[in-house]
This record gives C-alpha cells, structure tokens and sequence, in this order.
C-alpha cells in the first residue's frame, strides 16, 4: 500500500526508521538523513514531509526513555525492530496529547484516533511491519484505556521518568545535589533560536528593527546575540544568507570575546567545525586564523560557513592533538580550544546525545582532553592566551580540567573566565570567587564551561 507523502501514517514510517537508526547507534541527523534516502525524499520538492519526519523523530528521541519501558509493559515479545520504533513515535505522540501538548495551535497536534489510525496504517503499509497491524493498533488502543495505571508503573524507573541514562542522573546528582531535578528537567525543554549578530556590518538595533519589518519579534540577549520569539528556517531569517546573522547559542557566543584579538594576531581555532566560532573571531579583527578540523567533510562546512560570511581562513583537515603533522613552526597569540567531551550542555538541541553517549566515554575524553591541551600549548607565543572550551555541564570535563591544566601547564596563569554555566542560566561563582562577566551573559543559553590561561611572557 503506497501512502501519501503528506500523511501522518507516512511520516511516522520515517521517523521510526530515523528512531530505530539513533537505536542502532547512529546520530539522529544521519539518521534521519538515511531514512530520507530510504523514503525516496526528494530535499527540495519534499521539503515539507522531511521537516515533518525529523519533527517526529525529535519529539520521540527525547521521550525515549518513556517509550520504550512503556513498550516494554505493552508487548509481551519483542515485536520487531521498525515496529518497535513505530510504537515509539506513536506513543510520543499521544504522551504529547496526554500532557496537554497536542492540540496546541501549530504544534502539529493530532487527535488520539488519528495517531492509532495512522499507526495502523503505516505499518500496514510495509511488508515488514504488515504482519503487526493488529498488534500496533492493540498495542495503542491498550495504552489509552490503561495510560494512568501504565505511566504510574514506568514512573517508577528513573531512566522512564526523566529519560536520562541512569549513569547520567548519577552523574548530575554527584555534581549538583541541589539542582539535578531541574537540569534532568531541562533536556527536554525546546532550546531558543539564537541569532549572533555581526556587528561589524549591522548593529543589534538596527537588526532588531530588520526582524521586525519582516514580521519576526526579536529580544538582545547578549552584546551580539539576539533571540527570537518562535524559531524559523534559517533560508526565511533576514540578513543569513548575505552573512549579517548567524544561528549561534548565546553561551557558545562568548568564545571568540574571550580570546581578547586584536587586528594582527596569528589565532589557531581547534576542532573548529563546523566554523561558528572561527566565523565571529574574524568578525571581531583583522586577524590570521587557522581552523584545525579532523575530519574533512566536517572541515567542508567550515569552508561553507565562511563563504557565507565573506570571510577567509586556513582549513587544515588535521588532528589538534598531533601538531608536528600540520603545524608551520609559527607561535600563536591566541589559542581556541573547543575540545571533544561528552556533549552533556547541550542535549536539548540533540536529544540523542544521551542515548548514544556511554558512561565507559568520559574518562576516553577525559584523556583526549588532556592530550589536546598539552600538545598545543607550546604552539602558544609567551604572553598569549588559551582558551579551553567544552559543551559539557560535567565538572570532570570542566573545572577538574582546569584545575590538572594550571598544574600540569609549564608558565600557566589562570585568568578570570565564566566556568560552568548551566542551561538556562547565568555563571555560577568562578574558582576564584568572582561571577566573571556576569552582567553580560545572557539568561537562556546551552551548558558550556570556560576557562583561560595565559603563558608566562
């Protein structure tokens, strides 16, 4: 049975096939990329149904947690892995229903016999999934008589509840006992669409007024970050494909501030895709910088993102932790490193992050953390300064890190930086007691860590 690109029944296919690949272990971008290959998704004509499959898709990975245990209660045998997956879009979307979600206006919500029939339908659809027709209908019907009794026997898991891995909560729970709720709360909130403003071109203002001529509400929520109300695609945003914004969370827009450039300086930006941070560092000063990738398709979109902004660097498709193999000799004034970690600042923005991420990596990272610092600290000229960056809210990837780089370093002064922020909030109080920039950093931001160090001159 061939379904209609624009039905839920065939949407939903998509996103349990995208769903069933983050299973697998594969992101959820390629995933969904896969999936639309596997669908026959054309990018440009099928545009609407590929935003309707990662929509789903999005909103099943960050119930995960929810979804399976709720299947787990629900079949008795494992029922196939892309059914299995397409009870867990289904099921998403009637806990969306459940907790008052989907019948908000331009939330995409359906009615609870649209999701079952659908469901239904999708799996009748394919002849993988024919055979459980009547178990994904029976399946559905079941958790809409019993969802109270069901919700409160998988509220009992904590995996279930907060869909976090255990290790996780673990994790969060050691490292802040007074606010672990509210950060394994905010997961899976919908993250704000920031936009950096290069304001060596356009003022925020003035920008602001621009969004309003285009009908987009806007509020400055940094010195170049503003955010708008209800995000849009990036190809509808004034002023993106000229370069005058880019779409850049507010906490990982104060790196480049940090590294204090100034017109002449040799800057080195490692791990640098896919080019945000190397695109606002030119934007500050007329400087030299060269971007260190490790994988060359990454690198690619560095190259696309400066184009874009009419900007130019040095792309080295190399590995930060190994400079004798792409480094010229020449001493850096600045150093950028944006190391690998654990990505736990910013799930909200990839709910899969946390699926896919093992306890067993940290101390892997850890590690690669180290090592990356360590090799690129003699690149720094005396008196320069290093900026260490992670996306992480885990303070073994972030002060403890800091704390072995001021001991281990050779020359190593520590300078004020914000440290830990948290998402959706302002720094916490610094090693040294002080909230560096306090005052400047904006209230909804993803969770990164920052710390600076000097070279003795």
């Amino acid at each position: 049975m061939r379904l209609p690109h624009d039905s839920l029944a065939f949407q939903m296919l998509g996103a349990a096939a995208a769903v069933r690949g983050v299973h697998e272990g594969t992101a959820l971008p390629q995933a969904i990329e896969d999936a639309a290959a596997q669908l026959r998704l054309d990018r440009v004509r099928d545009a609407a149904t590929r935003g309707a499959v990662q929509d789903l898709a999005y909103r099943t990975v960050r119930q995960f947690g929810t979804t399976r245990a709720l299947v787990t209660q629900l079949v008795t045998r494992p029922p196939g892995a892309l059914v299995d997956s397409l009870l867990a879009v289904a099921l998403a979307l009637l806990l969306e229903g459940e907790q008052g979600e989907a019948e908000k206006p331009g939330r995409g919500g359906y009615s609870e016999f649209t999701v079952v029939d659908q469901a239904v339908s999708a799996a009748a659809s394919e002849p993988k999934t024919a055979h459980a027709r009547g178990l994904v209908n029976a399946v559905l019907r079941r958790f809409l008589r019993e969802r109270k009794t069901l919700m409160q026997t998988v509220s009992q898991d904590e995996e279930a509840r907060w869909n976090l891995p255990g290790w996780w909560l673990t994790q969060l729970r050691n490292a802040y006992p007074d606010q672990w709720q509210t950060l394994a709360e905010s997961v899976n909130t919908r993250p704000p669409m920031t936009l950096r403003v290069n304001t060596s071109r356009i003022s925020v203002a003035q920008y602001l007024t621009q969004l309003a001529n285009a009908g987009m509400a806007g509020t400055a929520v940094g010195t170049q970050a503003v955010r708008l109300v209800r995000a849009f695609p990036v190809a509808q945003v004034p002023g993106f494909a000229e370069g005058d914004v880019s779409v850049q969370d507010a906490g990982a827009q104060l790196a480049a501030p940090l590294c204090e450039v100034s017109d002449g300086m040799r800057v080195l930006d490692a791990c640098a895709a896919p080019g945000g941070k190397t695109g606002h560092l030119l934007e500050l000063a007329d400087i030299h910088v060269t971007a260190v990738e490790t994988d060359a398709q990454r690198a690619a979109r560095i190259h696309d993102n400066l184009a874009r902004l009419g900007q130019n660097a040095e792309v080295i498709v190399g590995d930060a932790s190994r400079p004798k193999d792409w480094w010229d000799g020449q001493q850096f004034d600045r150093i950028l490193a944006d190391v690998p970690c654990s990505a736990s600042g910013i799930v909200r923005r990839h709910p899969d992050i946390r699926w896919l991420r093992r306890e067993s990596d940290i101390g892997r990272l850890i590690n690669e953390q180290r090592r990356i610092v360590s090799q690129l600290w003699p690149l720094l000229k005396p008196g320069g300064i290093l900026v260490y960056v992670t996306c992480s809210i885990f303070p073994t990837e972030g002060e403890e890190q800091a704390l072995w780089f001021g001991a281990q370093l050779p020359d190593a002064i520590r300078l004020q930086a914000p440290g830990q922020l948290l998402p959706g909030t302002k720094a916490p109080e610094t090693a040294s007691g002080d909230a560096a920039g306090e005052a400047s950093l904006p209230s909804d931001h993803d969770g990164f860590y920052y710390a600076r160090f000097q070279k003795r001159a």
